[in-house]
């Protein structure tokens, strides 16, 4: 019974943590896609593509424009890779929901260092932008 008991535990430990795995690399490859957008200069589709609550938070307008400015003065993409990811449940300022704090190592053409940080959610069953920093 001990034995039955504890091999129950360990598939369902495995499980857990198989089930969290896809949804960390998909909320990842997601958060690329998005911002290969923004490398594109494609900036109203990336505001197009964000979540509700990003949409909420900026006109497509305004986001546009902030966008341009902000990477226009950091010329073409170098490279980008994988920093670290990070899920949530909760983050402050947001409506509880499923988050992943998706960061890039990033280079620029006018900026050889620089961390992207894109907040990713889980919006009408999709990765979907919910916020976009570089620093």
């Amino acid at each position: 019974m001990r034995t039955l008991f504890a091999i129950l535990a360990i598939a369902a430990t495995s499980a857990l943590l198989c089930a969290a795995a896809p949804a960390k690399e998909d909320a990842e490859a997601a958060a690329k896609s998005w911002v290969a957008l923004i490398d594109a200069q494609k900036y109203e589709a990336s505001w197009t593509e964000a979540s509700s609550v990003f949409q909420k938070g900026v006109k497509q307008t305004d986001w546009t424009q902030m966008v341009k400015n902000v990477r226009s003065g950091m010329g073409s993409l170098i490279s980008r890779k994988p920093l670290k990811t990070t899920m949530a449940k909760s983050l402050p300022g947001a409506p509880d929901g499923e988050y992943a704090v998706v960061q890039f190592d990033t280079v620029f053409k006018s900026k050889a260092k620089a961390t992207e940080t894109i907040t990713m959610m889980m919006d009408g069953g999709k990765w979907k932008c919910a916020g976009y920093f570089i620093k």
